[in-house]
């Protein structure tokens, strides 16, 4: 429970405050390319590397990739379109990352 207690506020801190700031401090002309970046380099990135992480103690942190895929969830929604549902084809790409990040990660540490 310890190690999932930091790497939950990470998740809440990149995938909710990162859209909110995003929202709150850019301007409208600029938004889309600050979102785009958000959604296909820094969510995707943190998301493999929280599954990385899960790998090297899959006992334990086996439900740790699915929190990056939640909190983005819910941040989408709350700053961005409530209840647009290609937001959770997004979430669910980020939870494939993550979950196969672990599982690579617990592969190679296993077998070296």
């Amino acid at each position: 429970m310890k190690k999932l207690v930091p790497w939950l506020f990470a998740s809440a801190a990149v995938m909710l405050m990162l859209p909110a700031l995003a929202v709150r401090f850019v301007n409208a002309d600029s938004g889309m390319a600050v979102c785009l970046a958000l959604f296909f380099v820094a969510d995707p990135l943190f998301s493999v590397c929280v599954g990385v992480c899960a790998g090297r103690d899959i006992q334990r942190l086996w439900s740790l990739p699915i929190f990056p895929a939640v909190f983005f969830l819910l941040g989408a929604w709350l700053f961005l379109d409530a209840g647009e549902t290609a937001f959770l084809i997004y979430a669910a790409a980020y939870a494939l990352l993550g979950y196969s990040a672990m599982l690579i990660s617990w592969f190679i540490r296993k077998n070296p």
